[in-house]
């Protein structure tokens, strides 16, 4: 049986995959050439795909052979769920593979944030030496608010912990003795505008849909505290990002950290990429040797599952 990949997919999880017996034919660019991807689909059994693939009802009308698609990664926004249910093709997602890599950049951003090394780093190599001007502050104590409440919110809230932090969770799906509560010591507030003002750092973990477009905007923006930062390492779209840097031009917050955005890559001339306070980087909270060996690995071995004829515990659809 042949498997087609057509994105970036570590090594290990390939080899895996010829190891078990397949044919895999592998082009990491793929997702950007869509014709010739469309005319590829067809002659598969399996399809791998990332982020950038956009497996929608005339992607899946090709694919007449795929038996199942497995997403290296666990957002979904680039797959018509209903469209593979429709036509009976399990869709797998690498579930928490890359949770704790997207914890541990939740820390790297709030470390940064309080004490700025880089930063420190360039100024010195120019000369000067601004004891004070550098004088950061220390996590502990400060207020970690978590905007879903899932198994990244969790491997989070247990890392801040250690550090000190007070931490608040939103999540209307998250009932009082589910883990993230019972287990971290993670307070649940009833509304997102209560978790907003009483945050010094907001870090998102909720997938794009209908009800968490824009989710955070100019209407609430003026809630937060004028030091507080936002962290997004979910999807681009959740937060307003021309809100964004109006409401710290403004200084109605101090910054924010985004590895998402609703345009990626970004725009040289994107208003985003103009503020210092914004710090940007390449969609890669989920991206280390470690998750991506963990993904390439499950992905494999689930797909595998799926063709020889069992059912995948990772499976959405």
């Amino acid at each position: 049986m042949k498997i087609l990949v057509t994105e970036l997919m570590w090594e290990d999880g390939i080899e895996e995959l010829r190891r078990l017996g397949y044919s895999v034919d592998y082009d990491m660019e793929l997702s950007r050439k869509r014709e010739e991807l469309l005319n590829l689909v067809p002659k598969y059994d399996a399809l791998i795909v990332r982020n950038e693939t956009r497996v929608d009802p005339e992607f899946l009308d090709a694919a007449k052979k795929a038996k199942v698609i497995g997403r290296l990664g666990v957002g979904l926004d680039n797959i018509n769920l209903e469209a593979a249910k429709e036509r009976n093709i399990p869709v797998i997602p690498a579930k928490n593979a890359n949770a704790t890599s997207v914890a541990e950049y939740v820390m790297a951003a709030m470390l940064d944030a309080s004490r700025p090394l880089s930063d420190a780093d360039a100024d010195v190599r120019r000369g000067n030496w601004d004891r004070r001007f550098f004088t950061g502050y220390e996590l502990n104590k400060r207020t970690l608010g978590l905007i879903g409440l899932g198994e990244i919110a969790n491997r989070t809230a247990r890392r801040a912990k250690a550090f000190g932090m007070d931490i608040i969770g939103y999540d209307p799906f998250v009932a009082p003795f589910d883990h993230v509560l019972a287990e971290t010591g993670v307070r649940p507030v009833d509304t997102l505008d209560e978790l907003l003002s009483d945050s010094d750092f907001v870090s998102v973990h909720v997938p794009l849909t209908k009800a968490t477009k824009y989710m955070i905007n100019k209407d609430n923006f003026p809630l937060m505290k004028p030091h507080a930062y936002v962290i997004n390492s979910a999807r681009g779209g959740i937060i307003h990002e021309q809100d964004l840097v109006e409401a710290i031009q403004s200084k109605k917050i101090a910054g924010a950290y985004l590895d998402v955005l609703e345009k990626e890559p970004v725009e040289k001339d994107s208003s985003i990429a103009q503020i210092e306070s914004i710090r940007l980087s390449p969609h890669i909270a989920g991206l280390t040797d470690e998750s991506q060996s963990r993904t390439a690995m499950l992905i494999a071995q689930e797909v595998d599952r799926v063709l020889k004829g069992g059912e995948s515990i990772c499976a959405v659809v």
